[in-house]
């Protein structure tokens, strides 16, 4: 991968190579963190994303662990299951799109606030190409907040992202941002996880 010449040439390889539209074509009606990993999650959005903004939430599902109080302008989803989408009531509206292969999103340049990725990163096999677009789809001095802990559905996560420590994986994703050229990129480790799922999250900002 171009964007990556120092890695391995499958570091971006899967156990499962087939298409991802059929892995996700059954609906699957389930939080992928436990309450705590999710309380964590909904707080770093009540902290960071804008109050009266449109949110982008990509690679979502039925859930967003959008903060209730949340005043938003609008919630645009993004995900691979529509029927997970439908069900989603914090979304204004939502669309299907597999980023593995196509990665431009149908959004107009500079017209969201802020973007958030929950627990889906290490699925993305161009991931410099995914937060390319998403910077350009970020209003000037826009944010995004990506989010992950340790599991993960094996067969169609990354290579790289299975070799991996949850602070190498912060590291992996805080180089994706600054790659796809995020000005501010920041890494924090939200919940260490004893006797709870960990929660890490890496935090980038679009130029002014």
């Amino acid at each position: 991968m171009t964007d990556f010449p120092e890695l391995p040439a499958r570091a971006f390889a899967k156990e499962d190579p087939s298409p991802d539209e059929a892995f996700y074509s059954f609906p699957r009606f389930v939080a992928h963190i436990d309450d705590a990993a999710i309380a964590a999650v909904t707080g770093l959005y009540r902290e960071t994303l804008p109050t009266g903004g449109v949110i982008l939430d990509l690679m979502g599902s039925w859930i967003s662990h959008l903060p209730g109080d949340g005043d938003y302008r609008q919630v645009i989803g993004h995900g691979m299951n529509s029927e997970e989408l439908a069900a989603n009531p914090v979304l204004s509206r939502y669309f299907v799109q597999d980023l593995n292969e196509s990665q431009t999103l149908p959004l107009d340049s500079d017209s969201v606030d802020a973007a958030t990725m929950c627990v889906s990163v290490q699925y993305l096999q161009k991931p410099v190409s995914v937060f390319r677009d998403v910077m350009r789809v970020l209003v000037p001095g826009g944010g995004v907040v990506v989010t992950f802990s340790n599991r993960c559905f094996p067969t169609k996560a990354v290579a790289i992202w299975q070799e991996l420590s949850g602070q190498e994986q912060s590291a992996l994703v805080a180089l994706y941002l600054r790659r796809a050229g995020f000005a501010e990129v920041e890494a924090r480790e939200v919940l260490p996880g004893h006797g709870t799922d960990p929660l890490w999250a890496v935090l980038g900002r679009k130029s002014k």
